[in-house]
């Protein structure tokens, strides 16, 4: 291997990556991290405000991107995610599933509108954005779709059962879709932070957020930018016979 064949790995000019939740957190830095491997970038989430804001943002790193609001717990929005995507950039190429609701009841409290809530963005969502972008993934010549699920989907988790069971089951989705489509030239695969400095985690109480922290062998939170490379990994060149796999990045939370 030469110097511009190992460039090249992370290379992604005139691809074109959806992201979901690509306004802020790790989705957000999934975003940057496109733009700047030469990617077209399709930033969605639920506030028009925001999806604007993150566009212009990404234009400013050099790349081209559009934002896109969407509801993933919305059916035709998710058409409309990846009808937008085709009409300004030709088609698509990566799919990052990283929208999610952090929803939560105890167990012997669930309510069936939670329920509702919570699996129709974190499971059926990003289910069916595959299937809306299947097409378009199908004549890419680097097709990748990113899951990000949770080291929760690997613990003990009685405090958020119904967000960390929604996790698991994308797992599993994960490996069916790496197998249904690996015969079309699809990879699919997941990555499972651990606790990571988000507003989602940001939002608990801050001694709940010192005991994620101390939960990790390396004792810390992560930042978001230490998913890109995770991410960069499993959906580029790099990563070409990846596939139907989690990767941690969890600090050493989860022996696995």
């Amino acid at each position: 291997m030469d110097r511009t064949t190992l460039d090249s790995l992370f290379d992604l000019s005139g691809r074109t990556a959806i992201v979901t939740g690509g306004t802020r957190g790790i989705g957000l830095a999934l975003a940057e991290a496109y733009s700047c491997s030469g990617a077209n970038v399709v930033v969605a989430s639920r506030k028009p405000d925001a999806c604007a804001a993150a566009a212009r943002h990404l234009n400013t790193l050099g790349g081209r991107a559009i934002g896109v609001p969407t509801h993933t717990g919305d059916l035709d929005s998710l058409t409309a995610l990846v009808d937008a995507a085709v009409a300004e950039f030709g088609g698509v190429d990566i799919v990052v599933n990283n929208a999610a609701n952090p929803l939560t009841q105890r167990l012997g409290e669930f309510t069936p509108e939670a329920w509702a809530k919570s699996y129709e963005v974190n499971l059926r969502g990003p289910v069916f954005l595959v299937q809306a972008a299947l097409p378009y993934l199908e004549k890419s010549e680097h097709a990748a779709v990113l899951n990000v699920i949770s080291a929760g989907a690997f613990m003990f988790s009685p405090t958020t059962a119904m967000y960390s069971a929604g996790k698991a089951a994308l797992l599993s989705y994960t490996r069916s879709m790496a197998a249904e489509f690996a015969p079309r030239g699809i990879r699919v695969n997941a990555l499972a932070p651990g606790s990571v400095n988000t507003d989602m985690v940001r939002n608990n109480p801050p001694e709940f957020v010192d005991a994620m922290a101390a939960a990790s062998l390396q004792r810390r939170v992560a930042d978001p930018d230490e998913m890109v490379g995770p991410a960069l990994l499993l959906t580029s060149d790099a990563g070409s016979f990846i596939t139907g796999q989690v990767l941690l990045a969890d600090g050493g939370m989860v022996a696995h």
